[in-house]
């Protein structure tokens, strides 16, 4: 495992938020700001309506995103640590392609659970002008990932799809032709409803957040059912994801996904030897106190990937 405690160094986000920067870009957002314990600017992190402002001045201070917003109830994402997971995709690409960053929109990407809030895409397209495919069985995420796109002029980096089949990932999404440098994915990590209560329960508990005095929200970036478990949860979810992308290992460079919990890698590292993948990874990445990893995998060989970028790049020139 390569080790990356911290934010990743090309990450927009490092330090402090920047307050006025960010109110000067969002006015809306002052309403929301408050002085936390240490004397520092901030927001109330329980209040779903201001983890959307804040996200939506966030996005158009750094990013350039001028109209973001998602429905109730939808989730409201992290975004420095989904600005990791882009940059560490980055990285991955730039070994097969002599330590350089490819950037362009020949470098397709496959977003899997692309969300009403779209994050992703909006981040690798801003940060490097990639160009994504983004699927969810969820129609009315779609539609807001739809809304999100036009109005800031991306639809010709952006195309959104539907999974009809629930059960499926990749089987019945991809067409035969398609070819993807890489697919991301932040799958649903709890088994349960019930297990998603309790770990927002913990997570309250561990950041000293409790006030008997209100009625906290039951997960303080909402989300939809989806988008936060799924039976068997994410061993489940990544296991299958997997199995499924041997159909497709002609067609992906690059297969990866977010693993939130440690504990499910040896049971992932398994599905992959299962799996006959040439090549495996596992980056270890931090935003404070939360710990994720990357997992991604490949069945190219070295030689493959390598002829694979050039052929890439070659086209882009």
């Amino acid at each position: 495992m390569i080790d990356k405690p911290t934010l990743h160094p090309r990450n927009r986000h490092q330090g402090r938020y920047d307050f006025p920067r960010l109110i000067e870009a969002h006015p809306d957002l002052a309403r929301f700001t408050l002085t936390n314990p240490h004397g520092k600017p901030s927001i109330d992190f329980a209040n779903p309506e201001a983890v959307r402002v804040f996200n939506r001045a966030l996005l158009k201070a750094q990013y350039g995103i001028q109209h973001w917003d998602i429905p109730a109830d939808y989730l409201c994402p992290p975004i420095p640590g989904r600005a990791d997971y882009i940059h560490v995709l980055a990285d991955l690409l730039a070994e097969d392609s002599r330590g350089q960053i490819p950037r362009g929109p020949k470098v397709r990407a496959l977003d899997i659970g692309v969300g009403a809030n779209c994050i992703y895409p909006l981040i690798g397209h801003s940060d490097y002008r990639w160009s994504f495919l983004g699927s969810d069985i969820d129609q009315v995420a779609l539609a807001s990932a739809k809304t999100i796109v036009q109005a800031n002029g991306l639809s010709k980096a952006v195309t959104l799809r539907l999974q009809p089949e629930r059960t499926r990932i990749l089987s019945g999404l991809l067409q035969a032709s398609e070819r993807f440098d890489l697919t991301l994915c932040n799958p649903p990590f709890h088994a349960s409803r019930e297990e998603a209560t309790r770990g927002s329960q913990r997570k309250w508990k561990n950041l000293g957040k409790q006030d008997p005095k209100r009625r906290l929200p039951v997960l303080n970036f909402g989300g939809q059912n989806n988008e936060l478990w799924c039976e068997g949860g994410e061993i489940r979810f990544v296991s299958q994801l997997i199995s499924e992308s041997v159909q497709y290992a002609s067609q992906v460079l690059w297969f990866t996904s977010l693993v939130s919990k440690v504990g499910n890698l040896p049971g992932i590292e398994a599905a992959l030897k299962q799996a006959g993948v040439s090549d495996q990874r596992v980056v270890a990445m931090g935003q404070g106190q939360k710990q994720s990893r990357m997992v991604a995998w490949s069945f190219h060989d070295d030689s493959a990937r390598a002829a694979w970028s050039s052929g890439r790049d070659k086209t882009r020139a």
